[in-house]
C-alpha cells in the first residue's frame, strides 16, 4: 500500500547560467511580456553549468519520499544511457521504481534550462518518452493500492490519460491531486469539467487558471479596491470556477505575490516566503507536492499546508536544481520557528 503514486515526466535537466542574457520587456495595451535574449549569431560565455534529474513526475515523487510518504512513480524512460541513471536516483531517494515504464525506441526526456541573472529561467524541453505513455502501459488496479494519486503535467499523447485517471479515481474513491499543465488546459473548460469535479486538490499558476476559466486579471483594477481582501477580485472569481467539488481545494500560485486558495467556504492567501533566488525551477513541484503531503499529514488543515508548502518551495528556490533544496517536515518546522512573522491569512470575501 502506497501513500501516494505520482505520474508525470522524467528528464535530464541541463542548467546553463549566463550573465550575458538580456531581459527584454514588450508591452502591449493588455499585457506585458518578458523575453530572455542573446545576441544573434554570437558565442555566449557560460557562467554556470550543471546536470540534474528532473521532471514533474520524479520531482514530486522524490519530495513525497523525502517528507516520509511511501511513494511510487509512473514515468516512462527511454532506451538510452540516461534511463538507468534516473532509475538509480529514484531508488536512492527512496521511491519505489517497480512501475517505471521502459520505452523500446524513444529517448528519455531532456531539458536545457537557461537561467538568467535574475534567477528566472527559460526551459527548452524535448519530451521524448514522456509524451508516449499509453493506457495499456498502466495497470489501473495499481491505483487501488494508494491513498493519493498525484498527476503532474502530462506531455503529448500521455495527456489523454488525464480524464481516464480522473474517472478511475472518482469511481474508486481515491484522492486525486492534479497540477495541471498547459497542454491539458488548452483542451478547454468543457474537457476539464470532469477532472475538476473529481480532483480533491487542483493546483494551477495564475496564467493557467486564466487560460482555463477565460478570466483576465484586470490590470486597471486599483489596488485600493481590493486591498481589504488581499486577493484580486478576478482571482477570487477564478478560484470559485475551479472549485467544482464539495470537499475539494483549489489553489492558484502567483509567483512573488504568493498563493491563493479556496475550499468552497474560506479563501486563504499565503504570501511568498522569503528566499534568496538562485533558480525557480522545481518550485512549483515542491509547493504542490508539499501541499498535498501536508493536507494528508495535518488532516486537511489548509493554513498549515500552505505554510509548509511555501517554506519548502522557498528552500528549492535557494538551490541550483529542482530537487536540491527539499526539506523534511522537521526541517520545515525549524524554518517556520525562525520566521514567526510569516502568516497565512484567511481572507474575508463577499
Amino acid at each position: 500500500m502506497f501513500d501516494v503514486i505520482t505520474i508525470g515526466s522524467a528528464t535530464l535537466d541541463i542548467f546553463v547560467e549566463s550573465d550575458g542574457a538580456n531581459i527584454v520587456s514588450v508591452n502591449s495595451l493588455k499585457k506585458k511580456t518578458e523575453f530572455m535574449s542573446f545576441p544573434y549569431g554570437a558565442k555566449v560565455e557560460i557562467d554556470g553549468f550543471s546536470r540534474n534529474i528532473g521532471g514533474g513526475g520524479i520531482n514530486t515523487a522524490a519530495n513525497f519520499a523525502n517528507l516520509g510518504l511511501k511513494t511510487s512513480t509512473i514515468i516512462k524512460l527511454g532506451d538510452d544511457e540516461i534511463a538507468p541513471v534516473i532509475k538509480k536516483k529514484m531508488e536512492h531517494d527512496g521511491v519505489d521504481t517497480s512501475n517505471i515504464i521502459q520505452a523500446k525506441k524513444d529517448l528519455t526526456g531532456l531539458s536545457i534550462i537557461l537561467v538568467s541573472f535574475q534567477g528566472d529561467r527559460t526551459v527548452l524541453a524535448h519530451r521524448g518518452a514522456n509524451s508516449t505513455i499509453s493506457e495499456d502501459e498502466i495497470d489501473f488496479n495499481l491505483f487501488k493500492n494508494t491513498s493519493w494519486i498525484y498527476v503532474a503535467p502530462l506531455a503529448g499523447e500521455t495527456n489523454k490519460l488525464l480524464d481516464k485517471i480522473a474517472d478511475f479515481a472518482g469511481k474508486n474513491n481515491i484522492n486525486l491531486a492534479i497540477n495541471a499543465g498547459s497542454t491539458a488546459i488548452k483542451k478547454g473548460e468543457k474537457y476539464f469539467n470532469n477532472i475538476l469535479r473529481t480532483a480533491k486538490i487542483i493546483v494551477m499558476n495564475k496564467e493557467e487558471a486564466s487560460m482555463l476559466t477565460k478570466i483576465q486579471v484586470r490590470p486597471d483594477t486599483k489596488e485600493e479596491k481590493f486591498s481589504e481582501f488581499e486577493i484580486h477580485p478576478d482571482v477570487i472569481t477564478m478560484l470559485k470556477k475551479l472549485h467544482c467539488k464539495e470537499d475539494s481545494i483549489a489553489v492558484i500560485t502567483d509567483g512573488k505575490y504568493g498563493v491563493y486558495c479556496y475550499n468552497g467556504k474560506d479563501f486563504y492567501h499565503a504570501p511568498e516566503f522569503s528566499a534568496k533566488v538562485v533558480s525557480t525551477l522545481g518550485a512549483g513541484d515542491a509547493f504542490s507536492s508539499t501541499f498535498v503531503a501536508s493536507i494528508k499529514k495535518f488532516k486537511g488543515n489548509i493554513k498549515k499546508a500552505l505554510t509548509y508548502a511555501s517554506v519548502n518551495a522557498a528552500a528549492v528556490i535557494e538551490k541550483f536544481g529542482a530537487q536540491e533544496g527539499f526539506l523534511t517536515f522537521e526541517e520545515i518546522e525549524k524554518k517556520i520557528a525562525q520566521h514567526p512573522e510569516y502568516e497565512v491569512k484567511k481572507v474575508k470575501c463577499d
